[in-house]
């Protein structure tokens, strides 16, 4: 049985986890993040406070953007949850 040809390419990069799951790129190719402070120690805090918790927030600064995208190469536009944004479940 021969041996299988070795294919000349790039390696492949490990997404950072933690990166991937707290960054999202819009449509539009903006990097957005959710605010801190949402899971605990709410309950002395507005409404107010609390809507605009779900907010997300563009990623401002060069250096930031640049080292976000080195941790999670993969980053694509709605890749967190497919279902949720189709209604299925």
């Amino acid at each position: 049985m021969a041996r299988k040809a070795r294919t000349k390419g790039k390696y492949k990069l490990k997404t950072h986890k933690a990166t991937a799951k707290r960054f999202r790129l819009t449509g539009t190719g903006k990097l957005v993040r959710t605010k801190g402070g949402k899971s605990h120690l709410r309950r002395r805090k507005s409404k107010r406070t609390k809507r605009l918790f779900s907010e997300m927030i563009a990623v401002k600064g060069k250096g930031y953007k640049k080292r976000i995208l080195r941790l999670a190469p993969y980053l694509k536009k709605y890749k967190a949850n497919p279902n949720a944004r189709s209604g299925k479940k």
